[in-house]
């Protein structure tokens, strides 16, 4: 018996061919919507940042000389890390690394802010404070550099931000390896709650950081 030929066959009825066609995009549709949602979750979108403790309030000086705190960042998460300008080791990288993460995060704008605290705030003048922000070319509406009493200064870096900071005992004034703090990054989220600690000699850390300061930004830690 000899086989039909392509034309001899059947045509498929339009019905079942609506049908399969329909099949075939909803299992495409939801093998996409499973790969995205593994991606996600390799990422952590869905997992809550923790809550770590709120901070205390606390008024300094900023670099243009005007108060600034919990009050004037109220309503808004901020990315803080402890610098001095004239710091001979870690200051600048860390400093640079920040200057990275407003590049990287840029799209917010003033939602999240950025603040570098002085642990050498007897030098750290206003003045100062501008003019090494502008020297890693701070976008002021959005990285404030803060100043102020040392003492007030380091009650809130320690007991509130839990990073250490101080000077060795006896050492001279012009000894500046003498003086020490954390090279943590915070994150705190609008509520004035930390929500993580980031390690800014791990590059892997920075990235997770500016991924969750977007989500407590978008509302979504």
């Amino acid at each position: 018996m000899s086989a039909e030929s392509p034309s001899s066959l059947p045509a498929p009825r339009p019905r079942n061919l609506r049908r399969s066609l329909i099949w075939a995009g909803v299992v495409v549709a939801s093998l996409g919507m499973v790969a995205v949602s593994a991606r996600e979750l390799a990422r952590g979108r869905f997992t809550p940042l923790p809550k770590l403790g709120p901070l205390p309030e606390f008024t300094f000086t900023r670099q243009d000389g005007q108060p600034w705190g919990t009050k004037q960042l109220h309503g808004r998460p901020f990315i803080a890390n402890f610098i001095f300008t004239r710091c001979p080791t870690v200051c600048p990288v860390f400093t640079q690394k920040m200057a990275r993460v407003q590049e990287r995060t840029a799209e917010l704008g003033p939602r999240l802010q950025l603040v570098s605290f002085s642990v050498d705030p007897a030098y750290d003048t206003p003045e100062r404070l501008a003019e090494y922000g502008q020297k890693y070319r701070a976008d002021f509406a959005r990285w404030s550099f803060l100043t102020g009493d040392y003492a007030q200064l380091k009650s809130t870096i320690v007991q509130g931000f839990k990073i250490s900071m101080g000077r060795e005992p006896g050492a001279a004034e012009d000894d500046l390896l003498s003086i020490f703090h954390g090279t943590h990054f915070v994150l705190v989220d609008r509520t004035g709650e930390i929500r993580g600690y980031y390690d800014s000699a791990d590059p892997e850390a920075t990235e997770r950081l500016e991924a969750d300061a977007q989500r407590l930004t978008r509302d979504e830690g």
